[in-house]
């Protein structure tokens, strides 16, 4: 699967942009804050109808404008014809994703058609912030694997929205419904379950791949692993949401369920976020990120997009040197990369590619080198 081509308009601090692509690698280059990243994103966007940086889609409208617009012509393998791809949001409306000019009737049923693995300097954020990174983390991955996974997760989050809902109702009215409670929890618990149940699955077929990635990256003998820490597949859900009814009802939330889950990454049997060097929890982050490549290129029948941010400065010898090899050995497809130096950019790429497209960013233009 490649990109052809990306059209900006009012997009972060893109007033208007076009760009035709290599179908191999794709060099960004220019000074920090020029919006080389902003491309990455874009790209994201498209894939995953969401910001890979911010958290509001709103904030992806260039300051002083009212909409933005980001569209791409994807060629997918097997088809006859380029798919074109539009995201767009006015302020104060809701996002419209399209494809061929047809609006989806459900946003989600764009998640995984073109997917994308992200390698930035954030990655680290996974092992050093909360539960909740952790568990966005792999929705996404698996979501882009799986509908069905996706479908089930909205449908999880709905009924939760529904049930704290009811219990604020509950605490604000000094009321207490236990049959409508019991509606909502006899939907919610056969949900949780099953997303409990799917998510340990994924990583028993996930782990042996990236702890393959983790000894090929690290070159170490560290014993790397990644536990999915849930309390559903030991317990009866419907008997957890029971036993801390009257704590939900004081805290007006449900306090138990996948929603509160969490994935443990260790190196040698102690915490990874604690114990690892920034050395080690690099390495750890990026092979996650090799891991996710290979699953989602194995379960789609062909390869992802590749964006990689930033790792001429961030990453060390060692670790670029092994990011390389896999390009020289075509484990990847197509490749969106940013930098800052553009004979760096060259001198790392020489005789990997005869297909690299350049282009200089400066404040928002970009021109082809």
């Amino acid at each position: 699967m490649t990109l052809d081509s990306l059209h900006l308009l009012f997009f972060k601090n893109y007033d208007e942009a076009t760009l035709s692509f290599s179908p191999h690698i794709n060099c960004f280059v220019g000074e920090n804050g020029s919006g080389k990243t902003n491309l990455l994103d874009a790209i994201h966007y498209l894939s995953l109808t969401k910001s890979a940086f911010s958290s509001a889609d709103a904030q992806c409208i260039k300051q002083g404008a009212d909409f933005f617009v980001v569209k791409g012509k994807f060629t997918v393998p097997d088809s006859s014809s380029a798919d074109t791809i539009q995201c767009s949001l006015r302020l104060g409306q809701k996002k419209v994703i399209t494809h061929d000019k047809q609006p989806y009737e459900r946003i989600s049923d764009h998640i995984g058609r073109y997917p994308v693995v992200l390698i930035s300097p954030y990655d680290t954020d996974i092992i050093r912030q909360g539960s909740e990174e952790r568990r966005k983390y792999f929705d996404s991955l698996m979501s882009q694997l799986d509908h069905g996974y996706l479908e089930l997760l909205i449908q999880y989050s709905f009924l939760l929205r529904q049930r704290n809902a009811l219990l604020k109702q509950f605490a604000e009215r000094h009321t207490f419904d236990r049959d409508y409670l019991q509606v909502l929890d006899e939907q919610l618990v056969p949900a949780g379950e099953r997303l409990a149940q799917l998510r340990q699955e994924f990583l028993t077929a996930f782990v042996p791949v990236f702890q393959r990635h983790y000894v090929e990256l690290s070159e170490s003998r560290e014993e790397v692993t990644l536990d999915y820490k849930s309390q559903l597949p030991n317990e009866d859900f419907a008997s957890l949401l029971r036993t801390n009814e009257r704590k939900d009802l004081a805290l007006q939330r449900t306090t138990i369920g996948p929603h509160k889950d969490d994935y443990t990454f260790l190196m040698n049997g102690l915490s990874v976020k604690h114990f690892a060097s920034q050395g080690q929890q690099k390495s750890y982050a990026i092979a996650l990120k090799l891991a996710q490549f290979e699953v989602t290129a194995e379960r789609k029948q062909h390869k992802p997009l590749l964006l990689l941010d930033d790792i001429f400065d961030r990453l060390d010898e060692r670790r670029i040197t092994r990011l390389l090899q896999l390009v020289a050995n075509h484990t990847f497809g197509q490749i969106f990369l940013t930098d800052t130096h553009l004979d760096r950019t060259d001198r790392v790429l020489v005789g990997l590619s005869e297909q690299i497209a350049r282009f200089r960013v400066e404040q928002g233009v970009v021109t082809p080198v």
